[in-house]
């Protein structure tokens, strides 16, 4: 993941990076955001569904 910071500049939230001692700062676009939060909320679901699978699979063998 990036690191985000505000940019002394401009104050907006920018990527930062470090290269040769130089720190450049890039600005956020929105459509990065949404995108990296998409992808964020189709990793939670997928570990929720995960999760509900294993609890009904610990609950079988429970029962057994």
């Amino acid at each position: 993941m990036s690191q985000i910071a505000i940019c002394p500049t401009c104050g907006s939230k920018s990527k930062i990076k470090e290269k040769e001692g130089v720190v450049t700062y890039t600005a956020v676009q929105d459509d990065e955001v949404f995108k990296k939060v998409g992808q964020l909320k189709k990793a939670m679901q997928k570990f929720k569904d995960k999760a509900a699978q294993l609890e009904k699979e610990l609950e079988a063998l429970k029962k057994h």
